[in-house]
């Protein structure tokens, strides 16, 4: 099975970079599912309904989640009816609207998507995450061995830790929320394809896809500063290409997709 992954979208450059983009990675990659972050794509804050059916038309099969899900109120009108939208699986049960995980079908087969917060340095703690995986895969390996896990967390100890305990009981582990990808794309020794983070999708000329002048004033100053995402300039897309042995869940490869000026697109590569 081949999986496409796009990671944080982060306002309008980075849906503009989705549009423009994806139907051509899908063109190279051919992926049978294409799964996207969205937590930043409303303003760097949230999501909306009608950009969460523009992914959706854009060719996105199940759109992933954050620490700013709730950031933009327009979610709560939608997300108990949006199929292939998953928050955090780590929210309170009882209290959180929406749903922490997503199954989607691919002729005879299920890739199970799961969405999953870290704790450390986060503004919120979560129930574990790695309790959640546990008691999540209980049930989704009733049905699947395919498992992809978007872990939207801080730190690369915690998102390597958490890959390394599911390794061989998850298809792939690849970390969102930290903007920059990392070079560390590999299959774990048990078949678990992980990436500490895929990278954004946003302006490129930016600070985490935020206007640089805002964030180099909160370093100097040590004030609050309001950030303003950067929504003109040059692109940037990150993300990854996973194949997985439909067999046996696990991964047979995983390859990081990056997109930016000096990483122009091309097609026949």
């Amino acid at each position: 099975m081949r999986i496409l992954f796009v990671g944080d979208v982060m306002g309008s450059r980075g849906r503009d970079m989705l549009a423009t983009y994806l139907p051509q990675l899908k063109g190279r990659y051919r992926p049978q599912v294409t799964i996207v972050n969205g937590e930043n794509a409303a303003g760097g804050r949230g999501i909306t309904g009608k950009i969460y059916k523009e992914f959706l038309q854009a060719g996105a099969d199940v759109i992933t989640m954050g620490n700013h899900v709730w950031d933009n109120r327009d979610i709560y009108d939608f997300i108990d009816t949006a199929k292939k939208l998953v928050r955090p699986a780590n929210f309170p049960v009882k209290t959180t609207p929406g749903h922490g995980y997503v199954y989607v079908q691919v002729n005879q087969l299920k890739l199970a998507v799961i969405n999953l917060q870290g704790n450390a340095l986060m503004a919120q703690s979560l129930d574990n995450p790695f309790y959640k995986a546990d008691e999540l895969l209980a049930e989704i390996h009733r049905q699947t061995d395919l498992v992809f896990i978007d872990f939207h967390a801080e730190t690369t100890a915690e998102k390597e830790a958490l890959a390394w305990y599911l390794d061989g009981q998850v298809s792939a582990v690849v970390g969102t929320h930290t903007h920059v990808q990392t070079n560390d794309a590999r299959v774990l020794p048990q078949g678990t394809a992980y990436l500490t983070d895929a990278g954004m999708t946003g302006a490129y000329d930016a600070i985490l896809g935020v206007k640089p002048e805002k964030s180099i004033e909160r370093f100097l100053t040590q004030l609050p500063t309001r950030y303003e995402v950067k929504e003109d300039g040059r692109g940037v897309l990150g993300g990854c290409f996973v194949d997985l042995d439909e067999t046996t869940g696990r991964a047979r490869k995983i390859e990081p997709v990056k997109i930016n000026a000096d990483n122009p697109f091309d097609f026949d590569a």
